[in-house]
């Protein structure tokens, strides 16, 4: 998540507005207890002298308070009207800092790195349009250094997910990461069994917030830390999903959702995103990124599980994820992204990627792992997560990556020949100090980086510190 200033002031701002209501009763009731003192004394007949000059003296002070608590209240009133302007608005903001190094492998000592991010998001009430109801979403982030990265010409995990980095290394603005709006259009019969609905975005967005998801390694921030266990490894590391240098584009969404039984849902959606230049906003719309999902939840007994399978296709790809090429070329392929709790405190995942078309260097990946919940040895909210992936070179790959001319029109010069496949694991443990903040240890093992069959294992630690609000 992020931080912003102005947001942030805005948030702060809500708190004296719910202690204001309060205030506003107790004044309105002591207002009214002593104009009814006042009128009793007004009404009172008249005494001898000393008592009639007694009773001038308690109006007087009636009179003061009463002027008093009606300036109070009238401030109050106007501060809850105010306040009234961001009623519904919801805030987010969170720190991530990472130190790693590469213990093993071709750069082992030498390559270690800090970096740290900044998110704030915010969530505002946007209108109704007929039955439907809309909200608007923005998201900042900034951020400062690159992340390790093991020297290797066709590395495909990215060890660091967190890594965010302006083009110049200044740090000193943060970059509108996203800014959407959301409309909810409830369908007929929805408030019979099962309501549906419909959700429109546009604007710019992350695509993954809307597909791929997962339960337990969808967030670097949280859990895994290598990008091969974040995301579908071909949508984001293969670079098929064609987002700009920070991950996100232009799009639009549609879904249609039907709730099903308590804690059960269904949903399917379709989305059209920038790619390439467009993600930049630096061409036209055409030739996006596309895909589709259908999805579902569903409980076996008490424990959830999430279930989605997804299609793509991008006619503005990179060849081998070669940035050097001034080429294009639509690359697709298919997914499926599923996770289920199996014990009050275990719950398992795991992750195909399937390339149907196109020049990639990897066409098929695998990752599977676990999460274990910590109530198992009495810390209800710490978490223990393990990973592997597998991650195959495409055969075209393997064949052209030797040949590849170094001047970059046909691809980079890999200097090495492809064959089998990368193989990494993870292993992390979150350790919540307190309700703000987590520590998480993380290992990383990688074998044959970029399906290298003469590379050195990599293996890289870290520590990553997590702060939300």
């Amino acid at each position: 998540m992020k931080f912003s200033p102005t947001l942030a002031a805005l948030a702060l701002c809500a708190a004296p507005a719910l202690a204001a209501q309060p205030d506003v009763a107790r004044l309105e009731a002591e207002l009214a207890r002593l104009s009814q003192r006042l009128a009793q004394l007004e009404a009172a007949p008249p005494r001898a002298l000393p008592a009639e000059a007694e009773q001038a003296a308690q109006r007087d002070a009636l009179r003061a308070r009463l002027e008093d608590i009606e300036i109070e209240l009238l401030t109050l009133r106007r501060q809850s009207r105010a306040i009234e302007t961001v009623e519904g608005l919801s805030a987010a903001a969170g720190l991530t800092l990472v130190a790693q190094r590469v213990a093993t492998g071709a750069t082992a000592g030498a390559d270690a790195q800090f970096n740290y991010r900044a998110d704030v998001s915010v969530t505002l009430p946007a209108g109704a349009v007929g039955a439907g109801v809309g909200h608007l979403f923005a998201h900042f982030r900034l951020g400062q250094g690159e992340g390790v990265a093991p020297s290797s010409p066709g590395f495909s995990s990215t060890p660091n997910s967190t890594s965010f980095e302006l083009s110049a290394g200044d740090d000193a603005a943060a970059v509108l990461a996203q800014a959407w709006y959301q409309l909810d259009v409830p369908l007929a019969g929805a408030h019979a069994a099962p309501p549906r609905h419909l959700e429109f975005n546009f604007g710019k967005l992350d695509p993954f917030v809307f597909f791929d998801q997962n339960a337990v390694a969808d967030d670097e921030t949280t859990r895994f830390l290598n990008n091969a266990f974040v995301h579908n490894p071909l949508l984001d590391s293969g670079g098929a999903a064609g987002v700009d240098a920070y991950g996100f584009a232009p799009g639009m969404r549609l879904a249609y959702h039907a709730d099903r039984a308590e804690g059960e849902w269904w949903r399917a959606s379709v989305a059209a995103f920038g790619a390439d230049d467009g993600a930049s906003f630096d061409t036209s719309f055409s030739r996006p990124f596309l895909i589709a999902q259908l999805e579902a939840a569903r409980r076996f007994g008490d424990l959830p599980g999430n279930y989605r399978l997804y299609a793509w296709t991008n006619g503005r790809a990179t060849p081998y994820a070669n940035p050097a090429d001034p080429g294009s070329e639509r690359q697709s392929g298919w997914g499926l992204s599923v996770d289920q709790q199996l014990a009050p405190a275990l719950t398992l995942f795991a992750r195909y990627g399937g390339a149907t078309g196109g020049r990639a260097r990897f066409d098929r990946a695998v990752t599977a792992g676990a999460e274990i919940a910590g109530t198992a040895w009495g810390r209800e909210n710490d978490r223990l997560g393990f990973a592997a992936g597998w991650l195959r070179a495409s055969r075209a790959f393997e064949a052209a990556a030797p040949v590849l001319d170094a001047d970059g029109l046909d691809g980079p010069d890999f200097g090495y020949a492809p064959n089998g496949a990368e193989r990494l694991a993870e292993l992390y443990y979150a350790w919540h100090v307190n309700d703000r903040l987590a520590l998480t240890p993380d290992l990383q093992w990688i074998a044959r980086p970029g399906a290298d069959g003469t590379a050195e294992d990599v293996t890289v630690v870290g520590l990553r510190a997590t702060m939300g609000f």
